[in-house]
């Protein structure tokens, strides 16, 4: 069943005014309602505007009505509004006529941000919550909870094994099998609970608000999201440089993987954005670029937080790609990963320290090796950082999208959706037509856009691809 979606607008249609508010119930919405709901959750929204008190122990909304009558007594007190600059500062656009006006703005907007040193805005970019996907952007001891994004540490991880290509052909039938064995997507979880050395983690228990996570995240873990989350088998062909990983020049089979934090990200993502809101009032348009002060007890919280969620997200992918390894008898030559939707402490070219977001966005610093994908027919590549100042060491995460699910879904049908598959060779399970390869920009014009990012060493083709039906 699909999601619900709901637009900001027809919230503030029924009364809702404020975009912390509106951003909020959004994402209640997303997560707890799907679609045949949506006129009883606009109804609601507009009850307990009518009557919020009555409302105020609403198990779901109960959050969002305190906000709305400024009754917060568990928030941090709120302090004056901040101002933005009145000049944005300058930053370099890859890409710039294939991005959306509308992510533009969103990171014209981060620019004026008081604490913003640099940014840069990458090619596969589009619009999301405060800052766009695809956006990179330094602060000055600040760190941003949407400037990281929902999925935090969302991660590809590829597996290369000493295989030939034939073995996929040749094994179609088991190679499906062990896929729909070994994986689940979406509201799916395993029978048994996996085992990892993350669920054990200080920060479970140091950090009130993770408590109350901690065994959800059990139950996920292993496990990978819905929409554009993977795990692919294909055809790894390497070029160039990849020795110290065990690889030679040449063609292998690899299975490659793309997902994250799941629940425990996105609401560890929620949490402190609403903190942040409520320690930095920032003018309308603008409340979802809050920020935290890293030296501040909030932001030290926050940090330690943001990265449990991406040591579960890499704990996620270990299990996975253990499992499929374990299922194939086979041990990987080589197994490298990449991450994104995360923040980092870094130095600048001019030796500024600096709180690095890339959200959408893959580190590229100097020889480091990343994985940049394309979409359920495209190639994935392989490629190594050239340190480029201007970008801020980041490239791409990938091709990004070229409209929305909703605009997908009404414009591909499922045989549409199927004779693509059957042109590129490529055998689908679950996914949908919101991933239709169609949706997303040509991977192949975006690594043009960013040779001067990235060198590519490698190319993976998918060949069987597995993916969230719901």
């Amino acid at each position: 069943m699909k999601r619900l979606n709901l637009r900001a607008r027809e919230l503030a249609a029924r009364g809702l005014e404020r975009d912390d508010v509106i951003s909020l119930v959004i994402d209640i919405a997303r997560h707890h309602y799907r679609n045949p709901d949506k006129q009883e959750v606009l109804q609601l929204v507009e009850d307990l505007v009518r009557d919020p008190e009555k409302y105020r122990s609403h198990s779901l909304f109960g959050k969002a009505v305190e906000m709305l009558m400024g009754a917060r007594s568990s928030a941090p007190k709120e302090e004056r509004l901040i101002s933005l600059e009145k000049d944005k500062r300058h930053y370099v656009v890859f890409g710039r006529e294939l991005i959306e006006q509308e992510a533009l703005v969103q990171m014209d907007t981060a620019m004026q941000l008081p604490v913003t040193l640099r940014g840069a805005l990458m090619a596969d970019a589009h619009s999301g919550y405060g800052l766009p996907i695809g956006g990179v952007l330094a602060t000055r001891n600040a760190v941003l909870p949407f400037g990281v994004g929902m999925d935090i540490g969302c991660r590809m991880c590829l597996s290369v094994f000493d295989l030939p290509p034939a073995f996929i052909r040749n094994n179609g039938s088991r190679l499906k099998q062990i896929l729909i064995e070994n994986t689940r997507f979406g509201h799916e979880e395993f029978t048994g609970r996996m085992e990892h050395e993350v669920i054990d983690r200080k920060e479970f228990t140091e950090i009130a608000f993770l408590r109350e996570l901690k065994d959800k995240a059990w139950q996920q873990l292993g496990t990978s999201g819905h929409g554009n989350h993977f795990v692919d088998v294909g055809v790894v062909r390497i070029d160039k440089g990849m020795e110290e990983q065990g690889l030679m020049p040449g063609e292998y089979v690899g299975i490659l993987s793309h997902s994250g934090s799941r629940n425990l990200g996105a609401s560890i993502a929620q949490h402190y954005t609403d903190v942040a809101r409520h320690k930095c009032r920032l003018p309308r348009g603008a409340v979802n670029l809050a920020w935290l002060e890293l030296s501040s007890e909030e932001g030290q919280e926050y940090w330690k937080a943001m990265e449990l969620a991406g040591d579960y997200s890499a704990a996620n992918h270990q299990i996975i790609h253990g499992k499929l390894a374990a299922a194939l008898g086979e041990k990987p030559l080589s197994i490298m990963a990449n991450h994104h939707n995360f923040a980092w402490k870094e130095k600048l070219d001019d030796g500024t320290p600096a709180i690095v977001h890339r959200k959408g966005a893959t580190p590229a610093h100097l020889n480091a090796l990343a994985i940049i994908p394309g979409s359920m027919t495209a190639p994935a590549y392989l490629v190594r950082g050239r340190a480029n100042a201007a970008s801020l060491c980041s490239a791409s995460h990938g091709a990004g999208r070229l409209m929305s699910r909703s605009q997908a879904r009404s414009r591909f049908s499922e045989k549409t959706l199927r004779e693509m598959l059957n042109r590129c060779g490529v055998e689908l399970i679950g996914g949908g037509t919101d991933e239709s390869p169609a949706a997303y920009k040509d991977i192949n014009e975006i690594m043009q856009i960013q040779r001067d990012l990235v060198d590519i060493t490698g190319v993976f083709r998918p060949g069987i691809v597995r993916m969230s039906r719901d």
